[in-house]
């Protein structure tokens, strides 16, 4: 595994490269000489998460691709008078 260091300014300037580098390894994107961001390949993204699908990879589904079903069930003890003794 190659790791690939870039400032933002490199990265702004070669975008294609970094995501290229990102097949060999992680690409560190700097800002200022610290670590900012991390760019990895999808598929490395997955196998670190163990592939689980989070809410936010859901949200940012079209409504076809997305089969979630949620039925909220209405709550009626949340309207309360305020105990101010």
């Amino acid at each position: 595994m190659t790791v690939t260091r870039l400032s933002s300014r490199e990265f702004n300037q070669d975008t294609g490269g970094a995501k290229n580098a990102a097949r060999s390894g992680p690409v560190f994107i700097t800002d200022r000489g610290r670590p900012a961001h991390v760019l990895l390949t999808f598929e490395e993204y997955q196998r670190l998460t163990g592939g689980q699908e989070s809410i936010v990879d859901l949200l940012g589904l079209s409504p076809e691709e997305a089969d979630v079903e949620f039925e909220p069930t209405a709550s009626r003890d949340l309207a309360r008078p305020a105990d101010l003794a």
